[in-house]
């Protein structure tokens, strides 16, 4: 069994700072590649950036140069600091972790809100 488990978000005002976090746990022997998806009403979920366990990134346009994704592989933990935060940012962010467990699959949280107001 692994969990992923988000938190940090909350509501912030436009140009503002979060910073979430991914814990994972359970039954792991290696933790691949980690991620930060993001669905905000009425839309589709979408990637904004994920990291290889070596520390290789890549980020959606739309936030390149605001968030920077990065992980403590000896904590398990992926975290997404996001600065200059926009109305546009707003969504619930979903962590995703490729896990080998008893099985390789990639695993989600549950989620946590983040809502910018302007």
């Amino acid at each position: 069994q692994v969990q992923l488990v988000e938190s940090g978000g909350g509501l912030v005002q436009a140009g503002g700072s979060l910073r979430l976090s991914c814990v994972v746990s359970g039954t792991i022997y290696w933790i691949y590649d980690m991620a930060w998806y993001r669905q905000a009403p009425g839309k589709q979920r979408e990637s904004v950036a994920n990291i290889t366990r070596a520390g290789q990134s890549n980020y959606a346009d739309s936030v390149k140069d605001r968030f920077t994704i990065s992980r403590d592989n000896g904590k398990k933990t992926s975290y997404l600091q996001m600065n200059s935060l926009k109305p546009e940012d707003t969504a619930a962010y979903y962590c995703a972790a490729d896990v080998m467990s008893t099985t390789w699959r990639t695993y989600w949280g549950q989620g946590t809100q983040v809502t910018v107001s302007s």
